[in-house]
């Protein structure tokens, strides 16, 4: 394994880029939710609400809506089929509260018209957990057995581990989907007026860069692996 003075170079080079640029990202989702969550909207309409309207927009109706406590803890739950907005979305009439809650009533839609993408990713998701779960156990083995036993158990834990990045990479296209719907909805039946929709579109342009920032950190820490198993085997 290549170290300079004790310190893992592969650590340098494809993990801590990753850290800065999660830093990153999260700070603009902070940012930008934060500065929207301040506006209040012209509807006078609140998250909850916001959902309901952007499922009835597109033919949608046998989905809850509930509240569940946290910050930014807003999901779409596909095996209960229900919609679960947080604090500062599920009753609060703000710009940010609309385009969140509009963007998880995305995902309702996606898993109630049967979308492709968001089919592929729910059936990587199974093999993905068992990858997470076992992948570090080998390759924790790989290095600490020598020759050709090291060698395939390091390697199996890397097989076990890329389930997890293809889950990572697959969940982008559902993302960034799930917010073209709710963007489209709020543009298309003039939920928002310009100026507020520009507003929420911000907030879901910065939490996708979160998504983003995730597929490349699995991607790199994938790579790293790679490349520490290479320079094993040389």
């Amino acid at each position: 394994m290549p170290y300079l003075y004790g310190f893992d170079i592969t650590y340098l080079i494809f993990i801590v880029p990753c850290i800065i640029l999660s830093l990153v990202c999260q700070i603009m989702v902070q940012s930008a939710f934060s500065r929207y969550s301040k506006v209040r909207n012209s509807r006078n309409m609140t998250g909850a609400q916001a959902a309901e309207y952007v499922l009835r927009q597109n033919g949608v109706y046998n989905v809850r809506i509930e509240h569940v406590s946290g910050a930014l803890t807003d999901h779409f739950d596909p095996r209960s089929n229900t919609i679960r907005l947080s604090d500062s979305v599920y009753n609060t009439a703000s710009v940010a509260a609309v385009g969140v809650a509009a963007h998880e009533a995305g995902h309702a839609v996606q898993h109630a018209q049967n979308y492709l993408p968001n089919k592929i990713r729910s059936a990587i998701l199974p093999v993905a957990r068992i990858g997470s779960q076992l992948s570090w156990i080998f390759i924790i083995l790989g290095f600490i057995f020598y020759y050709k036993v090291g060698t395939v158990l390091l390697y199996i834990g890397i097989i076990l581990f890329s389930a997890s990045v293809l889950f990572t990479v697959a969940t982008l296209p559902v993302e960034f989907n799930a917010s073209r719907r709710a963007l489209t909805t709020i543009k298309g039946t003039n939920l928002l007026p310009p100026e507020e929709y520009a507003g929420a579109k911000s907030v879901l342009r910065a939490a996708a860069m979160t998504y983003v920032a995730s597929a490349i950190t699995a991607i790199m820490q994938l790579l790293r692996l790679i490349f520490i198993a290479r320079r094993r085997d040389n």
